[in-house]
């Protein structure tokens, strides 16, 4: 593998593969799959985001969760799932690794004896992620996490616009008296204006709730809430033309809760739902996000003891990939 790597070095300084001036998946045709340090698609590690366009960073937290835990293992599978992933999509043509500058960089030390803790420590590493230039690209983790990072989004571009694929809206206010857990990062983003709400799209609502008008709120502040029957038997592509005119050039950022999709397809997840989208239309989701002025993508909620085969984790590997694949500046073949 070390022949294979070479010496060559990136605009950056850092070693490189394969000759190019970028960081790039090694081929399974000459690097053995299960060979090296499981990084996602097996791409070098960094130590900071510093000459990075785009950057995996792992967020092992789960002490947000209300249901099953395990999210704080989802980085690390979704890392060694993610070997699956190439270089090129050849759907969209999108040459991600010969557009942009792109690596590894670990995970955030979480507290996970604390979770105002643990957002501290998020908010602190984003801070300098964000501060760098680079677009964060997060393997959760529960959606707490989001919260800390979008504080941080929005202190550099302002109220962002939001595209969000859930089953739950995450709007709550409190549980067991706490205000900060997976089901409320939305409303405190809210509450702190964060988000630009007239740009905020939710897509695969759905399953009981305790109130017989929960999407109230989402509606009240501007949302749009697309619940997921909606969705059912029929392409998201038309969906997705609505949402690049209602986001415009301003900032947007992605929150993929893989719960979203329907635990056929993800099992392997702490609060599943019935009746969910499917991968074809997650990919529609994502790929209808290409042109828009993306600042930042989670994936966030993967449990990998619940789905043995790893399936779930590969989505998610998958997923991350088409967010990367539509980035600003990412060039097609």
């Amino acid at each position: 593998q070390q022949e294979l790597v070479r010496s060559a070095r990136c605009r950056h300084g850092a070693p490189c593969r394969w000759g190019s001036q970028f960081n790039v998946p090694p081929s399974a045709q000459f690097v053995a799959r299960p060979v090296g340090v499981c990084s996602m698609m097996k791409l070098p590690m960094q130590a900071s985001a510093e000459g990075l366009d785009a950057a995996f960073i792992g967020v092992p937290l789960d002490t947000g969760t209300s249901n099953r835990p395990g999210a704080r293992f989802g980085p690390r599978q979704i890392r060694a799932e993610s070997v699956m992933v190439r270089r090129y999509n050849a759907s969209t043509r999108a040459a991600p690794f010969e557009s942009l500058q792109v690596a590894d960089i670990g995970d955030v030390n979480v507290n996970l004896y604390n979770l105002p803790d643990s957002c501290r420590l998020i908010r602190e590493s984003y801070q300098k992620i964000v501060a760098s230039g680079c677009v964060p690209l997060t393997l959760g983790g529960d959606h707490t996490i989001t919260y800390p990072i979008l504080q941080v989004v929005a202190e550099k571009h302002g109220p962002v616009g939001l595209v969000h694929v859930d089953a739950h809206t995450d709007t709550g206010d409190r549980a067991l008296g706490e205000k900060i857990y997976h089901g409320t990062p939305f409303r405190r983003c809210v509450e702190e204006g964060l988000l630009d709400c007239s740009r905020v799209v939710q897509i695969g609502i759905r399953g009981s709730s305790y109130d017989p008008d929960p999407y109230k709120y989402c509606r009240d502040q501007g949302f749009r809430v697309v619940p997921a029957e909606e969705c059912w038997r029929k392409s998201l592509v038309p969906l997705m033309g609505e949402v690049r005119t209602q986001m415009g050039d301003k900032p947007v950022y992605i929150s993929f809760d893989i719960d979203g999709l329907d635990p056929a397809y993800a099992p392997g997840t702490g609060t599943p739902e019935i009746a969910g989208l499917t991968p074809v239309q997650a990919l529609e989701i994502i790929r209808g996000c290409k042109g828009l002025n993306i600042v930042g993508c989670d994936l966030v909620e993967v449990a990998p003891m619940y789905d043995v085969s790893g399936n779930t984790a590969l989505l998610g590997a998958n997923l991350l990939f088409e967010m990367l694949c539509v980035l600003p500046g990412v060039k097609t073949r």
